[in-house]
């Protein structure tokens, strides 16, 4: 029946924090049952060759496609299988070394019970995430999680929650354990992600760096009218001077060309540059992440950073305004 305003507020936050009590307990529940199956899972899913298979249908289905999605972006090729599209031809996507994970709250889904026949003649390990260890799927499978729960958050007791998100959770658990058996990096993780604030942070040096033509360069022996007419034509307000092996001797900046006319307003465009130079610039290695090379500059109070192999050789220049695009800030 219909309730007033005050009281229907009341009851709505009661309900949350029930659902959430509920929920939790369920995963916390979970934790008892990690045990040898758990990790002949991982060992199974990390030996495959192949792709992971995830299958379930309804509310479980959404879960193995969340499950597919994490384990591809944490090193472990996985895509979602429909089980109905399964038996009217999409098994024929799987192929000798893959493996399949199969969730099923009841483990007496028809339509998963039908793909079993078709796994097993594969040979692919059928590793399966059930809410009753007794089913008629946890008999079929080579390896049974128990995702089981005591209740549903659900008041009518019918709508899956507590039982999705236990599923959810082992699914999780699993990817979380095959990273460290991969030895999967932070690095291999944002390759899979090159967009937004994850990807920027792992942006390397060389990814931002103005090299090759776009690289101001003069050599020692070069005049600051030579070495102005470098910048403005490369449009920074540095250039890198080589000497004749084509190492790094120094850097002539703005800075250091106000510094020339103070002192030496007459000839100042006829100097060398190796006498008007910065001697030891700052340099990073193009491999270094931008992330860093921001660091530096904010700590040492530069704009620019020289970008230079292990000879020493300038390959690159990094601005400061290559960092604010990426919006590293």
């Amino acid at each position: 029946m219909p309730v007033n305003d005050s009281d229907g507020v009341q009851l709505a936050i009661d309900r949350a924090r029930l659902v959430l009590e509920v929920e939790s307990a369920a995963i916390r529940e979970l934790v008892g049952r990690i045990d040898g199956s758990f990790s002949a899972a991982v060992e199974a899913i990390a030996g495959c060759s192949g792709r992971v298979f995830t299958s379930g249908i309804g509310k479980s289905g959404i879960i193995c496609q969340k499950i597919a999605s994490t384990l591809s972006s944490t090193g472990t090729p996985s895509m979602f299988m429909h089980p109905v599209e399964a038996i009217h031809g999409d098994l024929g996507m799987l192929l000798e070394g893959d493996a399949m994970i199969v969730l099923s709250s009841s483990g007496e889904t028809e339509e998963l019970l039908r793909l079993v026949p078709v796994v097993k003649r594969l040979g692919a390990p059928l590793i399966g995430i059930v809410g009753r260890t007794d089913s008629s799927l946890a008999r079929e499978c080579d390896i049974v999680l128990d995702a089981s729960i005591r209740e549903e958050a659900c008041p009518l007791g019918l709508a899956p929650t507590a039982s999705t998100t236990a599923a959810l959770a082992m699914g999780d658990a699993l990817a979380m354990a095959l990273i460290e058996r991969r030895g999967f990096s932070a690095e291999q993780f944002a390759e899979r992600h090159p967009g937004g604030n994850l990807g920027k942070r792992f942006l390397r040096v060389r990814e931002l760096m103005h090299g090759g033509d776009r690289l101001p360069r003069v050599a020692t022996d070069a005049t600051v009218h030579d070495a102005i007419f470098e910048m403005t034509s490369k449009g920074f307000g540095a250039t890198t001077v080589v000497d004749a092996d084509g190492r790094l001797a120094g850097i002539v900046t703005d800075g250091d060309l106000r510094r020339l006319l103070a002192t030496h307003p007459a000839d100042a465009l006829a100097t060398l540059v190796e006498h008007a130079m910065t001697r030891n610039p700052l340099t990073i290695d193009g491999e270094e992440l931008a992330a860093s090379a921001l660091e530096v500059m904010e700590r040492r109070h530069v704009t620019s950073l020289l970008v230079v192999d292990a000879d020493q050789r300038p390959t690159g220049l990094l601005h400061i305004h290559d960092l604010w695009r990426t919006q590293l800030f």
